[in-house]
């Protein structure tokens, strides 16, 4: 099927597009393209005015500030996957990125079209939900704001995006000493969507006990679901305590999937080896720093 009929714009700055997004507040924004135009060519989602932002090369540059890294909403999974600063100062994002459709598809999307869009199912929303991020946004309304990604999930494909707002820049807090990290996801085959998934950030203080521990889950809920183990500061880390973390907290997912127990079942054991992958990286990083010294 091709999409139905609609007025196309190519902007050249971010300034034009709030002008555009003002004088069009239906308008839909096409970054990559990659959900968009698959739903448009369905039919599924029929938008009267597209604003193709691919131009904005502006937004699609990395860069590192003092406790935080900052990817333009132009940057594309590819870029994530593979980007040495990012393996470095995120890594949890990386991981992610390695799980989106195939290549052509992480070659094309956007961090920032990822999260706009809100799919339940996306490692990006996921992401950066554990790692705690800020998503700058813009209107010729109401200016620049800021919202965490804790407040931006809202439900099925529904962002705390107003009408008339755009990502500009995405802060993801740099990892620190002391912190590990994982990601596990669970498809019918690589580049399907996730039938499940676990990201987790992990923090041990020096002597080994939890100082915190933040993990989600994809594909269990209308928006990715964040769990902090308050209860497990000061423990030290288990294979039974990251069981009955897992087995807990999957236990209070809403999966719309035909077998809501099956994904729950998933969900547990993905957050328990996401959780086993974030310890053995705390062990390695510290074992690599204490060789150096």
């Amino acid at each position: 099927m091709k999409p139905a009929p609609f007025q196309y714009f190519r902007p050249d700055s971010v300034a034009e597009v709030l002008e555009l997004l003002a004088a069009h507040p239906d308008a839909k924004l096409m970054a990559g393209g990659q959900s968009l135009m698959t739903l448009m060519n369905l039919r599924l989602a029929r938008p009267a005015v597209i604003i193709d932002i691919g131009r904005l090369d502006e937004l699609r540059r990395i860069f590192d500030d003092t406790d935080d890294l900052i990817l333009g909403a132009l940057v594309t999974h590819r870029t994530v996957e593979v980007d040495p600063l990012i393996a470095a100062r995120a890594p949890l994002l990386a991981d992610a990125a390695r799980y989106i459709g195939h290549i052509g598809i992480r070659n094309r999307g956007t961090i920032g079209g990822s999260v706009a869009h809100a799919d339940p199912a996306a490692e990006m929303p996921l992401a950066t939900l554990v790692l705690g991020a800020t998503f700058h946004v813009e209107s010729a309304s109401g200016g620049r704001r800021q919202v965490s990604a804790e407040d931006m999930f809202v439900s099925f494909y529904t962002s705390a995006l107003e009408p008339d707002e755009i990502i500009t820049w995405v802060s993801v807090p740099a990892i620190r000493h002391g912190q590990g990290w994982g990601f596990v996801e669970y498809a019918h085959q690589h580049g399907d969507y996730g039938l499940a998934g676990a990201g987790c950030v992990l923090d041990l203080s020096a002597d080994g006990r939890i100082a915190s521990v933040r993990a989600a889950v994809l594909s269990a809920a209308d928006r990715p679901l964040l769990f902090v183990g308050e209860d497990a500061v000061g423990e030290h880390p288990s294979a039974a305590l990251w069981e009955a973390l897992a087995e807990r907290w999957a236990g209070t997912t809403e999966p719309s999937s035909d077998d809501p127990d099956y994904t729950r079942r998933l969900c547990s054991v993905a957050l328990t080896q996401a959780l086993t992958e974030a310890e053995h990286r705390v062990t390695e990083r510290q074992e690599g720093a204490d060789a150096r010294h």
